[in-house]
């Protein structure tokens, strides 16, 4: 086990200690579905890029994407500013994706972009310097940095699946909106991320359905993103 992975499990467990403490509706969760595994990505651009790639469409399909990618080396910023249409074409990258892609990898070869050094930066901070890149919403923001950066308090609220098992540990009748869903997880504060990681497992256990947070990173069901 790295110091990374050492580090992220201690925190995890001790936000879940604390949140099911304070949070009973929470606590049931953790009874019913067990603590959620920590979920690593380095800070760098193939992180980032992954979560791009996984932007409003299904686990499997992300996954598939991204293998024939790292396979022909694209995870790299280098390799992948030299693919054109074509390439990326024959990889599953939508024209929007071939755009953002490129931004991002622009970004990142140019300087512009540290995405490691964004750890320096507070959580809201980092999120802006991320979302001003095309194709980058609030959600692939929130995603970095629970994954990569370990923010510690975020909770993306964006995601579908989330805020459905918002509404299952909260017993509410609608799914909540996007605002009415920040509300209602600002209680879960300073420890949303653990909160997040331990909602998105108990949407798999009830629906099946492998999600980002449950499962492996880099792929979600679909998110309100805004792209």
């Amino acid at each position: 086990m790295t110091d990374t992975e050492a580090r992220r499990r201690a925190a995890l467990a001790a936000g879940l200690e604390r949140l099911i403490a304070a949070h009973p509706a929470l606590a049931a969760v953790l009874a019913e579905v067990g603590p959620p595994e920590p979920r690593i990505l380095e800070p760098d651009f193939a992180a980032l890029l992954r979560i791009v790639v996984g932007q409003q469409v299904s686990t499997a399909s992300a996954a598939a994407i991204w293998q024939r990618l790292s396979a022909a080396g694209g995870d790299d910023v280098s390799v992948f500013r030299s693919f054109d249409d074509a390439a990326l074409g024959a990889i599953g990258f939508s024209r929007a994706k071939m755009r953002y892609g490129r931004a991002l990898a622009d970004a990142v070869a140019s300087g512009a972009l540290d995405p490691a050094g964004l750890a320096r930066l507070p959580g809201e901070e980092a999120a802006a310097r991320l979302v001003a890149l095309p194709g980058i919403g609030r959600w692939t923001a929130d995603i970095f940095r629970m994954f990569a950066l370990g923010d510690p308090d975020v909770f993306p609220v964006g995601d579908l699946a989330l805020r459905e098992a918002v509404r299952m540990t909260l017993d509410l009748e609608v799914r909540p909106d996007l605002p009415q869903a920040e509300a209602l997880t600002a209680a879960w504060r300073p420890e949303r991320s653990a909160a997040a990681l331990l909602l998105w497992r108990l949407y798999r256990h009830r629906r099946g359905i492998a999600v980002l947070g449950a499962d492996r990173p880099g792929a979600t069901v679909a998110a309100d993103t805004g792209l």
